[in-house]
């Protein structure tokens, strides 16, 4: 067995990371109109060269910039997009026991990707920054659609969803086009509604807003292959499948088994970012879905939601346990999400993070051979 020379890697990393105490009082000086945006962002900069630093230290195969120019994980990117708007909203987003800031998005024109989207800038200042493969995160297309649904897409302007479903993945095939001529050759699309797919609970929050469920999978596995139908066969790009993550908490549980059919076998992602660090993500079987020698499973055993450091033989027999589904080559290992999805961060310390991100590359050694 052995490393891997393109990504996934078998110690990879979900994509973001705490913010560091000096980032998080320069962006509260901004909000409150202290600093400008050019000083925010010179700290910004400053930042992300020290966490690449410690990324490539500890012996990662990539670097993400730990998403320390956004607020969330999801609504800065397509905010970005045409045709969406961003805007206050008289709520946040509920998970168990914490909401987070009231933020949300809405369909209010034909979207598009516009090449001047700022992700493409923060993705060129990485790149300019690592010696190892600099990895982009953005969020999934299906993410535009699901938290609200039908309801917060103009009706004037997409009658149809059909064809709101079209322009997304047109746009997001813009998006990897840009994202590829900026030199990105390892793009992620972080998504939570396939998880919300395999929760009856979220489902039925969809269908209680008028939405329908019975053919969301076939929709968005449409999507999503639209957007990847001309990707260059030298980019890599994974999926992450999260079931929420903010200030340590979750959103939905449940299996993949209702999904892992479709996602697996007819979603054409280069591989997949699955959570498995605890009970609420149900068993390895779904894995039997995965097409033999064509695309990884990164296994998300190393919760990044609390400090508790993993003893290793119990992530070793974890692995073991997978293989009885997919052959171990076709797996790799990372924290089951980011460290901080939000501005805000889980709730451990960046010594117990690095202490986590050390083992999985220890771990990825002694599994897989150096």
């Amino acid at each position: 067995m052995t490393q891997r020379t393109r990504p996934p890697f078998r110690a990879d990393q979900v994509g973001s990371f705490l913010r560091p105490e000096r980032l998080k009082e320069a962006r509260a000086k901004r909000e409150k109109g202290e600093i400008t945006a050019a000083q925010l962002k010179a700290v910004e900069d400053e930042e992300i060269v020290k966490l690449v630093r410690k990324q490539e230290e500890i012996g990662m195969q990539l670097a993400t910039d730990g998403e320390f120019r956004r607020t969330f994980w999801h609504f800065d990117f397509l905010g970005g997009l045409d045709g969406i708007d961003l805007y206050d909203h008289t709520q946040g987003i509920q998970f168990q026991g914490a909401q987070t800031k009231a933020w949300d998005i809405r369909t209010v024109g034909k979207i598009d990707f516009p090449l001047d989207h700022p992700f493409l800038e923060h993705f060129r200042f990485l790149k300019a920054n690592t010696k190892v493969v600099p990895k982009m995160t953005i969020p999934s297309p299906t993410v535009a659609h699901f938290r609200a649904g039908r309801i917060k897409i103009s009706k004037e302007v997409y009658p149809d969803l059909d064809v709101f479903y079209e322009d997304l993945g047109k746009a997001y095939a813009k998006a990897v086009k840009a994202f590829y001529d900026a030199g990105c050759r390892y793009l992620q699309f972080d998504d939570t509604v396939w998880a919300y797919l395999c929760s009856e609970k979220e489902l039925a929050q969809s269908r209680e807003r008028g939405d329908k469920t019975d053919d969301l999978q076939q929709k968005y596995r449409d999507m999503i292959n639209l957007a990847l139908k001309d990707k260059p066969a030298d980019m890599t790009v994974t999926m992450h499948a999260c079931r929420g993550n903010f200030r340590s908490t979750f959103i939905s549980s449940g299996g993949y088994e209702p999904v892992a059919e479709v996602l697996l076998g007819q979603v054409n992602f280069d591989g997949y970012f699955l959570e498995y660090d605890t009970e609420r993500a149900g068993g390895f079987e779904p894995l039997r879905f995965l097409p033999k020698g064509e695309k990884q499973v990164v296994l998300g055993l190393i919760t990044s939601k609390s400090g508790t450091l993993e003893k290793k033989d119990d992530v070793k027999r974890r692995i073991e346990e997978a293989t009885k589904f997919a052959p171990l080559e076709q797996f790799c290992l990372s924290p089951q999400c980011g460290f901080a999805s939000t501005e805000e961060g889980n709730i451990l310390t960046e010594e117990q993070q690095w202490a986590k991100m050390r083992e999985i590359v220890e771990l990825s050694h002694e599994v897989w051979g150096k």
